[in-house]
């Protein structure tokens, strides 16, 4: 029987939406910020999708580092919103819903929920995997998008 469980987190830049949405709509982008990923390839996307990836992480197991690939599918890219689903054998999804909101001091706020569903006996280690490299990402993401002043 399946397991369900989500987590939130929050991510605030001084960036546009547009800027925000191209970096969080493409897991490519994203290869060096997650802890996990060591490659991303496009691939044909899936109906209602707006486009497809197989991307292939690296997950711990005991001092073992396995290679495991899923395919991500980007939903919706709008710019308060980015949407995408993660699938992977066995029956485990990944879903990511964020939502993008100016602040009136030109900071953009990104509120990210991600809900985990798997079966039960693998549940346990992919929330743990999940939730600890998600938040590992959040904390990327700010500087990511938001660099600072450049030097000249």
């Amino acid at each position: 029987m399946p397991r369900r469980d989500s987590f939130t987190y929050t991510v605030q830049a001084r960036c546009t939406p547009a800027e925000a949405v191209a970096l969080l709509a493409d897991p490519r982008r994203q290869a060096d910020l997650h802890p996990l990923i060591v490659r991303v390839r496009k691939v044909r996307t899936r109906p209602g999708a707006l486009a497809s990836y197989a991307i292939t992480d690296r997950l711990a197991v005991g001092p073992l580092r396995l290679p495991l690939t899923y395919r991500a599918d980007l939903l919706v890219a709008d710019p308060d919103e980015v949407v995408t689903v993660a699938r992977q054998r066995p029956a485990t999804t990944v879903r990511n819903h964020t939502r993008l909101r100016a602040e009136p001091d030109g900071v953009l706020r990104i509120d990210v929920e991600i809900v985990l569903t798997a079966p039960a006996p693998l549940f346990g280690y992919a929330f743990a995997q999940a939730r600890a490299a998600h938040l590992a990402l959040a904390s990327r993401l700010g500087a990511a998008l938001d660099p600072g002043p450049s030097s000249t």
